[in-house]
């Protein structure tokens, strides 16, 4: 069981990762913030008495939930707004709504539908590959590259040696690598 002083350890540690993991996904310093700040207090209330060598999955599962859970309310309230911003407003039918309103540049909103089409068709393609990779591989890559964990976390993260992560990570991305020029996409 983990003691409050590992718990908060543990805590101390992982912000500045989670919130950097968080605005990359999120795109706002302050939503992402609020999504940390709500995965922690989960973490601490649900999880804080499982031991120490288990927060790292378990606080990642629920800040990529947490970001999951922001992306549907946003989606739900966005809709309220745009249904309830089209009954007021001008009347005289010569203006449309969506015509007046602009988008955030370096927001989903401000990208083409094509943009946004090729962009999920991509994030679905490296998903299904990083899917193929042995157990091992996939799990030294996301802790390495998604996780942004430095070798040594992740090695203590999988039980096993420094060496071993550094290989999984190179044969993990050569395996990727080879995987997506063989369905045309170089990143």
């Amino acid at each position: 069981m983990a003691t409050r002083e590992e718990l908060g350890d543990f805590l101390a540690s992982t912000e500045r990762r989670a919130f950097k993991q968080a605005v990359f996904a999120l795109r706002d310093d302050d939503s992402a913030l609020d999504v940390v700040q709500d995965a922690m207090l989960k973490l601490s209330e649900h999880y804080g008495d499982r031991p120490a060598a288990e927060l790292p999955l378990l606080f990642t599962r629920i800040l990529q939930n947490s970001i999951h859970d922001f992306f549907r309310r946003q989606k739900v309230r966005n809709t309220w707004v745009t249904l309830l911003s089209s009954l007021s407003g001008n009347r005289d039918g010569d203006e449309d709504p969506l015509e007046t309103l602009e988008a955030l540049h370096g927001t989903e909103a401000a990208e083409s539908a094509a943009d946004q089409a090729e962009r999920a068709q991509v994030i679905r393609i490296i998903e299904e590959e990083i899917k193929q990779l042995p157990a091992r591989q996939r799990q030294a890559f996301l802790l390495r590259y998604w996780e942004d964990m430095d070798v040594a976390e992740t090695a203590a993260t999988m039980g096993c040696s420094e060496g071993s992560v550094k290989t999984h990570c190179s044969r993990a991305t050569h395996a990727l690598a080879r995987a997506l020029q063989a369905r045309g996409i170089t990143l």
